[in-house]
């Protein structure tokens, strides 16, 4: 239970870290069969899309300048993915530069 907050808290972190005052964030919930998704999705400033392979790799910054400004290392999106894998879970991401990102958590359900 413990790591699954903290997974969450690090998607909602980013999302909120990458998103302007005054623009949205949502996170929902939704259950399909025997499969959780968790979707956090922001209307921030999005993520160039030859980052998106890199994104779950070990202290891999899209900006290392704006990352150390902001703080982290790095670590949030591996740690949340290695959490997910650990409960049998994914995490797949979208996003479109200047339009924002939409990280999904697909977990089974037993």
């Amino acid at each position: 239970e413990g790591q699954l907050i903290q997974m969450t808290l690090n998607l909602i972190e980013n999302a909120i870290k990458y998103t302007p005052s005054g623009r949205e964030i949502h996170v929902r919930l939704d259950q399909r069969k025997n499969q959780a998704y968790l979707t956090i999705a922001d209307t921030g400033v999005g993520i160039p899309v030859n980052h998106l392979p890199h994104l779950f790799e070990r202290f891999y910054r899209v900006d290392s300048a704006r990352s150390r400004e902001q703080g982290g290392f790095g670590l949030g999106l591996p740690i949340a993915q290695e959490i997910a894998h650990l409960h049998g879970g994914e995490i797949t991401v979208t996003s479109k530069e200047g339009f924002g990102s939409q990280f999904t958590v697909t977990l089974p359900i037993s």
